[in-house]
């Protein structure tokens, strides 16, 4: 990726967005460009990390794998999100792997920059820190969420849950910035892609959501009440 491309993106990220334009030179010039095949593992649960990840293009998912072989997800991330910084702030091993859902391209930043950035910027350490708070409140929501039994509900709690940071209000209600596949919210939700068919259908019909040609969502007004 060119240099100046990378800036202008990093501008975009908000970790970096109240940076000087000198700054955000200075960390486009410290990252290292990859590509990524879809479903290939980028990083795997219990391994030690070295880097973080900031993904460009493309879309990956954060999940564990228990012993009995069922994948447990815990996250998505697309364009303008990172990953990764955990273990370099505490020093353990990752706690989750993350695998590219399609084709990612992904730049990193390595440990002994990423602490430098952080120990000369104090706004990206707030900005940080108010992301990683942003992120735990959304494990909990999601440990909520596989309480349900009910498939709507729990698909309706989903929705909610991306909302906070992919929703774009506007009159016609609260739109998904995020590519949604059925099979994407099959893993979210830990259902199978029939019920997630069944469901969507339900709630197209009731006009509680719309699907977009792009695949974002737009949860309705009535889905809101």
């Amino acid at each position: 990726m060119k240099d100046e491309n990378r800036t202008t993106l990093l501008r975009k990220i908000p970790l970096f967005s109240s940076l000087s334009d000198s700054d955000i030179k200075e960390i486009s010039a410290k990252m290292i460009d990859r590509q990524f095949r879809k479903n290939e593992i980028i990083l795997q649960s219990e391994d030690t990390n070295s880097y973080m990840y900031i993904i460009w293009s493309g879309k990956v998912k954060v999940v564990r794998t228990t012993e009995e072989g069922k994948e447990v997800f815990f996250a998505m991330h697309q364009a303008g999100d990172f990953f990764g910084e955990m273990t370099l702030i505490d020093g353990k091993t990752t706690p989750a792997s993350v695998i590219a859902i399609e084709p990612s391209m992904i730049s990193t930043i390595s440990k002994p920059d990423f602490r430098e950035i952080v120990s000369s910027h104090s706004e990206v350490g707030w900005s940080l820190l108010e992301i990683l708070c942003s992120r735990l409140r959304h494990c909990y929501e999601t440990i909520q969420l596989l309480n349900f039994n009910n498939a709507s509900q729990r698909i309706k709690m989903q929705f909610l849950i991306l909302s906070d940071v992919y929703g774009e209000k506007s009159d016609e209600g609260i739109t998904l910035n995020l590519k949604l596949t059925h099979q994407d919210i099959s893993e979210m939700t830990g259902m199978t892609r029939e019920t997630v068919t069944r469901v969507l259908d339900k709630l197209q019909k009731n006009k509680d959501i719309t699907i977009l040609k792009n695949k974002f969502i737009r949860l309705k007004p009535d889905f809101l009440s």
